[in-house]
């Protein structure tokens, strides 16, 4: 699988086009009779010259910001709807939480260019949506129906308290990366209501 993978990029490959226009120039040498009877190696050895002169292929090692903030965005919503199908199970208000959760890194993930600047909010959301809602989620449901409502042992929370007040933190974890990721909108507004502010002073009456 793997071998077949790499040969059909070198297929594709700049090196592999190149070289065959150069092979196909050792061809039309032996139809016009330029070649001889070593028109193959002539052919071959054309090939190899003209794949070895191809540039590379381009090396992409950055992801494309707008894609990978679409399979955040993909996996936050196929999260919500596998929840959703479970919600005869989970604690009361717990879905409305995971629908604020949603909507909080919605902001972000609505600016992919922006998001992919900032490496403290693209680790923010990618730990919410891919590792913190979905292991508190689906441990809880793991759970048979009758221990998630059963008391704990030296404990007055059950197993749906506890995700309610893990909900809880994680909104206002989501809430804090939203935060900071739009710190620089609420200070262009700051500043922008200052100089009004300024102006009007400036311009009014003596």
């Amino acid at each position: 699988m793997a071998i077949s993978k790499r040969l059909g990029r070198y297929l594709g490959s700049t090196k592999n086009l190149v070289g065959c226009v150069a092979g196909l120039v050792g061809v039309l040498l032996h139809v016009f009779g330029v070649a001889g009877d070593y028109w193959l190696l002539v052919v071959a050895g054309l090939y190899l010259v003209g794949a070895l002169a191809a540039p590379p292929e381009k090396v992409r090692l950055v992801a494309d910001p707008g894609a990978e903030a679409s399979r955040l965005r993909a996996d936050l919503d196929g999260l919500l709807t596998k929840v959703r199908a479970e919600s005869a199970r989970m604690p009361d208000g717990a879905l409305a939480r995971l629908d604020r959760i949603a909507d909080v890194l919605g902001g972000p993930l609505s600016r992919p260019a922006d998001l992919a600047a900032d490496p403290n909010a693209v680790h923010g959301v990618t730990r919410l949506v891919r590792v913190d809602v979905p292991l508190a989620v689906q441990t809880y449901l793991n759970l048979p129906w009758w221990l998630a409502v059963a008391k704990r042992v030296n404990s007055t929370n059950t197993a749906a308290d506890e995700l309610s007040a893990q909900l809880e933190l994680l909104e206002t974890d989501a809430e804090t990366v939203a935060a900071q990721f739009f710190a620089d909108d609420l200070r262009r507004q700051d500043d922008h209501g200052r100089y009004l502010r300024d102006r009007s002073r400036d311009t009014g009456p003596s």
